[in-house]
């Protein structure tokens, strides 16, 4: 095998979402950095691999890192597995990464599961651009300043939740953003009781606390984007208001009048008081 890190992806459910070179990856390197052995032992049994497994997780990626880029610089080849999905997307692997990198050790991705974009492909939302925001913060507070800050994010966004606070996260999702704003959640993907709802905050939120089985495995929440309509006129009051201030006021001044007064459109305003201005000295 190359002198080289494979970073593979491994199935978040469905064990026959595992391609051949993913296979032959596992049974050719030298060893197999896994976040989690006894999972990785029941994906390799189900595909007959026979490999050495190393333990690489949050708490000893720092120390293990360093002892596997020497096995690299050798002449060895590794490849980083997390318990599901693709590695480094909210798992352990980053420290490994950039050493092996830094090393001048080629990084090769293998491709495969990913329940970020598994989800995004069959929500229902608009994709076209979207933001990753990771696992939240345990706290509700910690949650609402995440959610205030992007009430108005013109572009959807995804986060990863766990069934023990998948609750207390959508009451607080709906605390801060409108009960019609849409969101999609999936859980269990691939697996026999996968679900995928898209539907108001209120509605997912109603299904969520109604049925204890919507709060088991692990969620996928994706918040649709903020849709502002774009104005093209002002309303009756902005132009009753810029007509008095006009007949006192220059148009600049009228302007920025109006637009302190009624928080108007500056660009809108303008054009009418030209508008205006024009017709009276016609």
């Amino acid at each position: 095998m190359d002198n080289r890190l494979y970073i593979v992806a491994t199935p978040i459910g469905n064990l026959a979402d595992f391609s051949y070179r993913a296979v032959e990856v596992l049974r050719s390197v030298d060893c197999i950095a896994a976040e989690d052995t006894r999972r990785a032992r029941l994906l390799m049994q189900h595909y007959g691999i026979q490999n050495k497994l190393i333990s690489v997780h949050d708490h000893n990626e720092e120390f293990k890192a360093p002892e596997l880029v020497k096995q690299l610089i050798s002449g060895g080849s590794i490849a980083l597995i997390s318990d599901a999905g693709t590695p480094l997307i909210s798992d352990p692997g980053l420290p490994l990464v950039r050493l092996a990198k830094e090393a001048g050790i080629v990084v090769s991705p293998v491709p495969g599961a990913c329940a970020l974009v598994a989800a995004l492909s069959a929500s229902g939302v608009a994709v076209s651009r979207f933001s990753f925001e990771g696992f939240l913060g345990r706290t509700s507070s910690s949650r609402r300043a995440l959610f205030t800050e992007k009430l108005n994010d013109s572009n959807t966004w995804v986060f990863y939740e766990s069934s023990h606070r998948i609750l207390a996260c959508l009451h607080d999702l709906a605390a801060i953003f409108p009960a019609e704003r849409k969101i999609a959640i999936a859980r269990e993907m691939t697996k026999v009781y996968e679900t995928i709802i898209y539907a108001p905050i209120h509605e997912v939120l109603s299904l969520v606390e109604d049925d204890k089985n919507m709060r088991k495995g692990e969620f996928v929440v994706i918040v649709e984007s903020c849709t502002v309509k774009k104005v093209s006129e002002i309303s009756a009051e902005q132009l009753r208001i810029l007509t008095i201030l006009l007949k006192k006021q220059t148009v600049k001044e009228a302007v920025a009048l109006a637009v302190e007064i009624t928080a108007g459109s500056k660009k809108l305003l303008y054009r009418e008081a030209l508008r205006i201005t024009q017709a009276k000295s016609e």
